[in-house]
């Protein structure tokens, strides 16, 4: 039987022979860390960092086209810096620096990114068929959003995702028939707020369990009283929580591809742990709804559960599906009434008047009721404002994946580009509003004859949910839940 030291012979003949000396191995080995400094220097010095440089020497077509301007950041890494804290901020700093704002090249690692800050090259980009997918990070891919709206590849997939979540749950009547339901968590909010008068709370807790709750009651049809505990509630917020968590941290290893077997910050790991947890919780509520089949009032489960034929999903990505319902809708209407609130305290001009229309409109004889926010000009026009302001998603949530070579603005942009929409930048441009950093809801407010001014897209100046084909599909339900509570709670500020 053959062991190990029968092989010692191959070590004991390499000693002595002259090739494998250490000055030999030391020259060829210094010799190619000498390239590889020089190779990474030279893809460093492009425009827009290491990335760009990489593919410009790899590909000889690029070399006739002009360069997108943009920082080169650090040798391999390259910009990573911008996509930290703030990034909004920090991205439209350097474009005002390099004097890029309407599109400016970095490289997150390996990662092509352009970024514009001008809403002529925003409706460029999320207008074209070019960029019709997202880029699909280890995190959203292990946390099952590539089997859902917002990750899932533009196609027959992604297409068929889109138009039961427009027909059974973002379309005209559901909003509608869900309208006492939202009235009911705005009720309850209030009395919350009186509740705690004259000691301290926390106003984003109550917003988010009032969010958590309003979407647990439409997707998964439960009801729960919004100053009570329940472990259920309790923990799906934790799986929110996290799940934004992961989602928000940047990932080294995205972009990075020689750190993926290393798991430097633990993303995969927490992943991991996460998904069962989803799984399971999902999974019960699909079980119990299966046992409850036939119920008068469907909600967004019954529905899929439902689907038949080339509709018909399977659990797995059923629970893709509902899971990102909740997650992507909790944390949004939240945010923008945290703004709300926040911009009334702060302005008391604005929120006398938004009482004077109240008393107007309404009255005080009886409640407020979501077929009053119509009458509501000067309300609509101070939520518009918030928006302008803090958009829930100022570099547009998620961003866009070049899927073919196109030309943008004039320059070259190759297939697997990550592309961006500044929008927190647009939306302060002083090129596109007078005094962009003042509170106006007067801005917003339309002569007789004149068109509304729409955030739903149509207008790149403000479009907080997006454009295009992967414009948010609960932008109009997100809207209104935001003008309700703005006005039920701003009543008693």
């Amino acid at each position: 039987m053959r062991t190990d030291i029968d092989s010692f012979w191959i070590f004991a003949l390499a000693s002595k022979c002259r090739v494998f000396t250490q000055e030999n191995i030391a020259w060829p080995l210094l010799i190619m860390g000498l390239a590889w400094i020089a190779t990474t220097l030279i893809y460093w010095a492009y425009p827009g960092g290491p990335a760009w440089g990489k593919y410009k020497l790899k590909n000889t077509s690029f070399t006739i086209s002009k360069p997108i301007p943009g920082p080169r950041g650090l040798p391999l890494i390259g910009a990573m810096r911008l996509m930290t804290s703030l990034a909004h901020h920090k991205i439209a700093a350097a474009a005002a620096a390099c004097k890029a704002r309407r599109l400016m090249a970095f490289s997150l690692g390996d990662t092509r990114v352009i970024v514009t800050c001008n809403p002529d090259v925003a409706k460029e980009i999320l207008n074209s068929s070019v960029f019709a997918d997202r880029p699909v990070k280890e995190s959203a891919y292990s946390l099952m959003f590539n089997r859902a709206i917002g990750f899932a590849p533009y196609g027959v997939y992604w297409r068929t995702l889109r138009k039961i979540a427009s027909t059974h749950l973002f379309c005209p009547k559901q909003i509608k028939t869900a309208a006492s339901q939202r009235r009911r968590i705005a009720s309850e909010m209030v009395s919350m707020f009186n509740g705690h008068e004259g000691s301290s709370f926390t106003v984003r807790g109550i917003l988010k369990r009032a969010s958590l709750n309003n979407m647990m009651c439409s997707v998964f049809g439960r009801e729960y009283e919004l100053d009570s505990c329940n472990s259920e509630v309790e923990e799906l917020r934790a799986l929110v929580d996290e799940g934004y968590d992961l989602l928000g941290t940047l990932n080294w290893t995205d972009h990075l591809p020689w750190l993926a077997d290393f798991d430097p910050q633990k993303i995969r790991f927490r992943c991991s742990n996460l998904v069962p947890k989803v799984n399971r919780f999902v999974s019960r509520i699909l079980a119990e709804h299966r046992a409850q089949a036939g119920k008068e009032t469907p909600d967004f489960v019954d529905v899929l559960l439902s689907l038949q034929g080339h509709d018909k999903l399977s659990d797995s990505d059923m629970i893709a599906v509902l899971w990102e319902m909740i997650f992507r809708g909790t944390d949004t209407v939240a945010v923008l009434m945290e703004w709300i609130l926040a911009r009334m305290v702060l302005h008391a001009g604005v929120l006398s008047k938004v009482h004077d229309e109240l008393d107007k409109v309404v009255g005080r004889s009886r409640a407020v009721a979501e077929s009053d926010i119509t009458a509501m000009v000067y309300l609509q026009a101070a939520v518009k404002e918030v928006l302008r302001l803090h958009p829930p998603g100022p570099l547009l949530s998620w961003a866009r994946l070049a899927i073919t070579d196109t030309t943008i603005d004039g320059y070259h942009v190759p297939k697997g580009t990550t592309a961006m929409v500044n929008m927190w930048a647009i939306s302060r441009d002083p090129k596109s509003w007078e005094d962009p950093l003042e509170f106006m809801p007067e801005r917003f407010v339309t002569k007789k004859g004149e068109p509304e001014f729409s955030v739903l897209g149509s207008d790149l100046r403000l479009a907080p949910f997006g454009s295009g084909r992967r414009t948010c599909p609960g932008k109009d339900i997100g809207l209104n839940y935001g003008d309700l509570l703005g006005c039920v709670t701003t009543s008693r500020v």
